[in-house]
């Protein structure tokens, strides 16, 4: 799949988009500073996810263009991996 389209990852971008607009107009609204602060970690919780899905599909697209369909078994450890890459 193409990341131009991949609904979901999309999706999240154009809602962080928006969140990270609310943030500008809350600075210009003078809101404090704490408020701020909760929405750019929601910012940046919704980047990291945006990127670690980006990085899953990436993987599988290439994966299964190299081996063909992936087994359940090579799913569940790719499955394995994506989680384990949000850490990064």
């Amino acid at each position: 799949m193409s990341h131009t389209t991949d609904k979901d990852l999309i999706n999240r971008l154009r809602r962080a988009n928006g969140h990270l607009a609310k943030i500008v107009t809350m600075i210009e609204d003078d809101r404090s500073a704490l408020d701020v602060a909760q929405q750019l970690q929601a910012v940046i919780a919704a980047l990291d996810k945006a990127k670690t899905h980006l990085v899953a599909h990436h993987i599988e697209h290439h994966l299964t263009e190299t081996l063909g369909d992936l087994t359940p078994e090579a799913r569940e450890t790719l499955g394995r991996l994506t989680e384990i890459a949000k850490y990064l």
